[in-house]
């Protein structure tokens, strides 16, 4: 035995990918060892000239100590800064049985709902939760965070107003950061932006196709809108107002007021503010609105047996089918903050969710009341959790403020004077008596019992909120536990079996990765408190910075892109600020692939660039001939090219270096989309090759979970002309970032609490593990092409006929012959206990299968067995066997439920629901059948049903 081997920390790895698996897999592809293998499968062009620049790699142990070493470095101080953010206490039930528990965490977007009802259920909730605290009839699923849902409320009130004019009022109470992102925004979209006194908006002969209110301005005071939004809208402006959740708890709601849209964070629920987030924004509106709304919505329609079912409604708003006609890219939501935020109002129910709201309201008035009777001014009188305090004086203000730093409790500066002190969930008796003393320099503070509140009568909500029965039935920890636990079991995530989806990369992740994202000193920070508090997130973020210039080969990364498709509109966004200042503003033409995700094309035109689409050769490629002569064309005038690396297809396009010379000769920038990246890291650097500019979805390469449907993370590497075109942030810049590039998301450093994750991956990977990782990515998926390909044609290969990381099973043939379409197969892999493959992307009748490198060769097995198996069942309806349209497949998938029933198929049920020896130990039943997608998008319904509709 050798010391070295045993001392070896490069522990993980073998836990990450099935090392033992290398022999048998190289076997069955005819291939000696992995270095041919790679060298069969990769051209030789694009490899990279040198090894990765990381260290070697950390035991899990080694790798978390570091991490703690390095997080003990921030400061847990009392935050009181409000402004978006603030501390709360997430129920454990929920902590330990949702956030911690990978049914939940580990879970795709619900696009097959016959698999996924749990989640979609808490979902719902959300959205009932929504829709009852806003007043207003339809809401949606979650959007990214308070600032982006005001972008996209902006872009909604221009799709779908009537008034011509391309200003758009703001009330100048918004919060900063929001304001910041809508300024970004709306340069490219054309719209002018009037900041101004919300108490006299509607004044004057301006006309506004749009207007955002604040309810609860940022400094704390509240005023009935009503009027304000009755006068705007007589000019015909829709009218949106962000509000506070907890606000809603106890004011009228937007609804009643008369707004048209109502938007706002949902982190006041529960939610840690983590540096930042992730965090779920809320998006509610008018129904005549809802075929024009960003993001997802979840409805309930009903499955051919005829039980309510639910579903994501009215996919024709998505990006990818209005492509360059969209509004809106959004692609990733934030799914599993918003089943938290949902929860959390589950299990509080309207009289604890009221008694918090009270509770923080009567703190705030008590704590204002007694300044005001020490004759401090308050700069409002009415105000909900906010007090701010006019000093009078610069020196005793600054006395205040940095006072309270040191005796741990960090306040917001309003301005030379004014200090804003903002209450919240966590706020305690004693921590008022402290406050008191900083204002006041008395120590000892008589708080009254009766405590006269500072919100008028007349701003109070008088209707019943959250009457619905899941708000009012779970509010002893056994019957929330029973409650999370049966939604969970309706659905099928990785702990059960693979999710081999195609350009989604869903792979291991670890519970090491995982664990630092609920530790205090990452999960308890504000995103606005001092650079001195917060050296342990710097220290983190610089060393994740450091790991991923060293993956790419790029100068610089942004870290503040909070989703995938953020990723795409900044790193774009830096391609036109940089022409913009090079004089060359008219560079505007972006060319993108006929493959290309739905996003790309939307996301350019969301910066206002004319899109010129680029054909693809036969075996999925960029045609090279078509890309040049449009690159030369539009030389004049050529602003990027939106290419995706290995392409859409799966396959590494040997052409990518003269492709990026070609766009640069004219004029042009790459932009690069990293969805594939798991086939490049330790193989090529995209900066190398020839990109500009690339989106990294840390969700996806670097192992955060998907979480149902988002968190996303999709920072983007940058080369060091681009760099100083990256975002900054008006209220805390960007370390390292230009002053004056607006904000693309609501926090300077994104979703920051869930990048530990990707540090967490890297450090213990190292560069062994890291290549690794992709070799056996592309292993495996050549693997699966292989053994698949005996009954399935595979529609693109590249060199050598390898594929990179996924392959694309044509069904088109089959479909022909049998009738059985991809959406049976689809549906049919349900009764085998799998989620589907990518469906009809980025082909129509198509799967697209990706299997990622932490897949063991035994659960790739089961996975071909389960198609060659479907593969049979087809050749049944074919050959006559089993009717076309009362077969296995068309009637997928089956529920317990149906073997109650009189059986009256030609298959048995034996064949319906164990069509394999494995699925009789491993059964995963689906809680429905077939979901009626048209039904319910023709009577669409975003609310939750009586609970007598779920019964038999």
């Amino acid at each position: 035995m050798k010391l070295h081997d045993l001392l070896d920390s490069n522990s993980f790895a073998p836990r990450h990918i099935s090392f033992g698996d290398e022999a048998a897999l190289l076997k069955a592809l005819g291939e000696k060892n992995m270095e041919e293998f790679i060298s069969n499968t990769v051209p030789q062009s694009i490899r990279m000239p040198s090894e990765l620049d990381l260290p070697k790699a950390l035991s899990e142990t080694e790798a978390l100590a570091k991490l703690k070493e390095t997080a003990s470095k921030n400061l847990i101080a009392k935050s009181y800064i409000g402004l978006g953010y603030y501390p709360t206490r997430m129920p454990n039930v929920i902590l330990r049985n949702v956030l911690e528990n990978p049914g939940w965490y580990t879970a795709y977007t619900p696009y097959q709902a016959e698999i996924a009802q749990g989640r979609l259920e808490a979902l719902l909730n959300f959205q009932q939760m929504t829709i009852d605290l806003t007043g207003l009839p339809v809401a949606g699923a979650s959007l990214l965070d308070e600032a982006t849902a005001a972008a996209e409320a902006m872009a909604m009130a221009k799709r779908v107003g009537k008034v011509k004019s391309d200003k758009f009022f703001v009330d100048d109470r918004v919060l900063p950061q929001t304001l910041d992102v809508m300024k970004t925004r709306a340069k490219y979209f054309g719209f002018e932006l009037v900041v101004g006194d919300a108490k006299k908006a509607g004044n004057g002969k301006t006309e506004y196709f749009g207007a955002l209110l604040q309810y609860v301005g940022k400094d704390g005071d509240v005023f009935d809108l009503k009027t304000r939004i009755a006068k705007l809208k007589d000019k015909g402006t829709v009218v949106a107002v962000a509000a506070d959740i907890m606000s809603l708890v106890l004011l009228k709601s937007p609804g009643e007021i008369g707004a048209d849209i109502a938007l706002g964070s949902t982190q006041r629920f529960g939610i840690p503010m983590g540096f930042g987030g992730p965090h779920a924004a809320y998006f509610a509106f008018k129904d005549e609105y809802k075929r024009s709304a960003p993001g997802r919505i979840i409805g309930v329609s009903k499955d051919t047996s005829g039980k309510p079912a639910l579903r994501m409604a009215l996919s024709t708003r998505e990006q990818h089918i209005r492509r360059e006609k969209a509004t809106s890219n959004i692609c990733t939501a934030q799914a599993l903050l918003a089943n938290l935020a949902g929860m959390y109002a589950v299990y509080h129910g309207p009289q604890g969710l009221k008694r918090i709201a009270e509770r923080i309201h009567v703190l705030a008035s008590a704590f204002g009341n007694l300044l005001a009777d020490a004759g401090l001014e308050l700069v409002y009188d009415t105000y909900f959790d906010t007090v701010a305090v006019d000093l009078k004086d610069k020196t005793r203000a600054d006395e205040v403020f940095y006072t309270a730093q040191k005796w741990g409790y960090n306040l917001r500066r309003v301005s030379d004077t004014v200090i804003a002190v903002a209450f919240h969930e966590e706020s305690e008796r004693g921590e008022l008596a402290v406050l008191y003393a900083l204002f006041t320099g008395k120590e000892q503070v008589l708080l009254e019992n009766d405590v006269t509140g500072r919100l008028k009568k007349s701003l109070l909500r008088k209707d019943d909120i959250l009457t619905h029965e899941v708000f009012n039935r779970y509010h002893t920890e056994h019957e929330m536990l029973r409650y999370l636990k049966k939604l969970e079991d309706r659905d099928l995530a990785m702990n059960r079996s693979m999710i081999s989806l195609g350009s989604c990369t869903m792979k291991l992740n670890a519970t090491s990765e995982m664990l630092p994202v609920t530790w205090p000193e990452f999960a308890n920070i504000h995103p606005f408190a001092p650079l001195n508090q917060v050296q342990g997130y710097m220290e983190m973020l610089g060393g994740l910075k450091a790991q991923l210039k060293a993956i790419t080969g790029f100068d610089e990364i942004s870290i503040q892109p909070n989703s995938g498709a953020q990723g795409e509109y900044t790193g774009l966004l830096s391609i036109r600020r940089y022409h913009e200042a090079d004089g060359a503003a008219g560079r505007d033409v972006c060319l993108i692939p006929q493959s290309a995700h739905g996003t790309n094309p939307a996301t350019a035109a969301m910066l206002g660039m004319k899109v010129v689409v680029v054909k693809t050769d036969e075996r999925g490629n960029v045609d090279v001939a078509d890309l040049k002569a449009k690159a030369e064309q539009y030389r004049d005038t050529l602003g990027a090219l939106m290419i995706t690396y290995p392409s859409t297809h799966g396959v590494y396009e040997e052409g990518i270096r003269d492709i990026c010379k070609i766009i640069h000769d004219n004029g042009g920038q790459v932009y690069m989309d990293g969805a594939n990246m798991n086939a490049q890291v330790g193989i090529m650097q995209p900066a190398e090759v020839g990109a500009d500019v690339l989106h990294m979805n840390l969700h996806k390469t670097f192992c955060i979970p998907h979480g149902g449907g988002g968190p996303g993370m999709g920072c983007i590497g940058l080369k060091a002309h681009l760099a100083p075109f990256a975002p900054s942030h008006t209220v805390t810049p960007v370390a390292g970032a230009t002053e004056g590039m607006g904000a693309v998301a609501a926090a300077p450093y994104g979703s920051a609490s869930i990048l530990p994750i990707t540090w967490m991956y890297i450090t213990m990977m190292g560069k062994q593990g890291m290549k690794q990782a992709t070799e056996w990515a592309l292993l495996n998926a050549n693997y699966v092409a292989k053994q698949l390909g005996e009954d399935y044609p595979i529609l693109y290969t590249g060199k050598n006929g390898r594929v990179a990381h996924e392959c694309i099973v044509d069904l088109r043939p089959l479909k022909a012959e049998s009738g059985i379409t991809e959406t049976d197969i689809a549906k049919r892999l349900m009764d085998y206990g799998f989620h589907a493959p990518t469906v009809s992307f980025p082909v129509a009748g198509t799967l697209m299968i990706e299997p990622t490198e932490s897949e063991s060769k035994a659960e790739l097995d089961r996975f071909i067995a389960a198609l060659k198996s479907i593969r049979r069942e087809v050749q049944k309806v074919q050959d006559g066997v089993w009717p076309k349209d009362d077969n296995p497949l068309v009637n997928a998938p089956h529920t317990a439920a149906d073997l109650t029933k009189e059986w009256m198929h030609p298959y048995s049920r034996e064949e319906a629901v164990f069509p394999l020896p494995y699925v009789r130990e491993h059964k995963f039943w689906p809680s429905v059948n077939r979901v009626d997608d048209v039904y319910g998008d023709r009577n669409l319904i975003c609310t939750c049903p009586p609970v007598e509709a779920y019964e038999d």
